[in-house]
């Protein structure tokens, strides 16, 4: 790469919020035709770095070269002029929009959508995208609304695309068809840049990686000189053992027992349609499904957040007393002694109050234990304060407002307070979700320590390869229905991820 002009030439990029240092003299150089797997813990300034580059942020010191030449991005249109393009993790697209409305949604001049579908077909041709430029946002999968916004920033001109965690809620079969994709388009000679902390997914895609450590750049080199515990231990600052445990379940009773469960949404539209199945105590039980296929509602339905069409949820107690849930509001269920801990998709919009600092955030879970609202701070203190230590959340104090700490010390701070409220049953929704993957083993050697000590656990997780390592038995939903549900141990993962695309397989309860 040395006697090759940069497509990107990032020197000396400096970002500060407030007292936070987010970026510290970066350098970091991309290239076209290749793609580069940008690495780093939570906080250590990867998605900043980028955003920079793609004109959301403006750096406080340093320069960006585009081509040899220095350039000033002061906004995204900015970037675009320059042909950089970012596809962001979260998709921003206008739902009741076709998909080709949605690509030239925005650009100047006269709008001739039959021209701009012929545009859109040729470069999927090119690159194997599969997007029909006609259908709507809303009648699309995750994976397909994922493509229309790689399109997008295609058509606009960009041959330089960062992708910020693209493989976050795609099945194995649809992460296949994305990076064959991303191989075409790096062979075309774009110059491609993923932010990821799947270790598996950057062996297998990437040319070279870069590595970032409390914003400050640790060095690069070729994929294929280096491994995942390499790359772990570079991003970290020490060695990291990245085997996940699973001890065998000791003396597992059934403590959940769902039986015919049928759930639709507000809108009418059926979510759930006839899942039975049984968790154990001291078990994992991992439930698996692309985005949307009910996961949602399974674990609200348990915890008496989600209205039930038909069917039933009974908690049995070790000697075999059955108590039906369906009906029971959520504080019922915690006052007739089951204590179920829910980890939300939405953090802040279900699990935190982000203007509440972390303490009175651990107050929420405890506070009708007191005689008013005006209860004891110390308990809740003290709990902040151990959870800061032992899931090293990055924060200046426990008085500090939620809201201002980054998405995965957000996490971090509600899978704490879940856990340590001594669940019985442990309904956990992406617990390491935008989690590195130092913090990510810390949150799996929790749960498996709830699992010891004889809680059920009730796990629905994106990643399958982590599933499979961590679960004892894995529920596959689809569409709603239950495929199968196989053994964690010895299932393999092709297999799972076509259960969870289509209806198959064996339910050996």
């Amino acid at each position: 790469m040395e006697n090759k002009t940069a497509a990107v030439a990032m020197r000396n990029i400096t970002k500060r919020f407030g007292p936070v240092l987010a970026n510290d003299k970066v350098w970091l150089d991309i290239y076209r035709g290749e793609i580069l797997a940008l690495l780093g813990e939570n906080g250590s300034g990867k998605t900043t770095l980028m955003n920079m580059l793609s004109g959301i942020y403006f750096p406080d010191e340093g320069t960006i070269s585009i081509d040899g030449r220095e350039v000033v991005i002061r906004s995204p249109k900015d970037a675009f002029d320059h042909g950089i393009g970012m596809i962001h993790q979260h998709f921003k697209l206008v739902d009741v929009l076709t998909a080709a409305e949605n690509i030239v949604l925005g650009l100047p001049g006269r709008l001739d959508l039959k021209a701009a579908s012929g545009r859109i077909r040729e470069i999927c041709d090119a690159y194997g995208f599969e997007v029909d430029p006609d259908q709507k946002i809303y009648d699309m999968s995750v994976s397909q609304k994922q493509t229309v916004e790689i399109v997008k920033v295609l058509y606009r001109g960009a041959d330089i695309l960062i992708l910020d965690e693209p493989t976050a809620v795609l099945t194995p079969q649809e992460t296949d068809r994305l990076f064959a994709v991303l191989r075409n388009m790096r062979d075309d000679g774009k110059a491609i840049v993923i932010i990821t902390h799947k270790m598996h997914e950057v062996e297998a895609l990437s040319d070279r990686v870069a590595i970032l450590r409390h914003g400050q750049f640790i060095g690069d080199m070729p994929t294929k000189m280096t491994n995942a515990q390499e790359m772990t231990n570079m991003m970290v600052g020490h060695a990291v053992t990245l085997n996940i445990d699973r001890p065998d379940p000791v003396d597992p009773k059934p403590r959940i027992e769902v039986k015919g469960l049928t759930v639709r949404s507000i809108d009418g539209i059926l979510k759930l349609d006839d899942v039975s199945f049984t968790a154990n105590s001291g078990e994992i039980l991992g439930i698996a499904g692309i985005s949307g296929c009910g996961q949602k509602e399974l674990l609200e339905s348990i915890a008496g957040l989600q209205p039930v069409e038909s069917g039933s949820i009974c908690y049995i107690e070790d000697d075999g007393t059955k108590e039906e849930l369906i009906g029971k509001d959520p504080l019922s269920i915690q006052e007739m002694g089951v204590s179920l801990s829910f980890v939300p998709e939405d953090r802040l919009g279900m699990g935190l109050v982000g203007n509440m600092d972390l303490a009175d955030n651990m107050m929420l879970r405890s506070f009708r234990s007191g005689r008013s609202l005006f209860t004891d701070r110390r308990s809740p203190q003290h709990l902040a304060e151990a959870v800061v230590r032992d899931l090293e959340v990055s924060t200046p104090g426990i008085s500090t407002p939620v809201r201002r700490l980054s998405g995965g010390n957000v996490q971090k701070v509600l899978v704490g307070r879940e856990i340590a409220s001594a669940p019985t049953v442990l309904l956990t929704a992406y617990a390491v979700r935008g989690l590195d993957i130092n913090s990510s083993y810390t949150i799996y050697d929790l749960i498996n320590r709830q699992k010891a000590s004889g809680v059920a656990v009730i796990y629905v997780g994106e990643d399958l390869d982590v599933l499979l390592e961590l679960a004892d038995r894995i529920l596959v939903l689809c569409g709603g229905k239950v495929s199968g549900i196989v053994p964690g141990r010895g299932a393999k993962k092709r297999d799972v991820g076509l259960m969870m695309t289509k209806l198959g397989g064996n339910a050996d309860e």
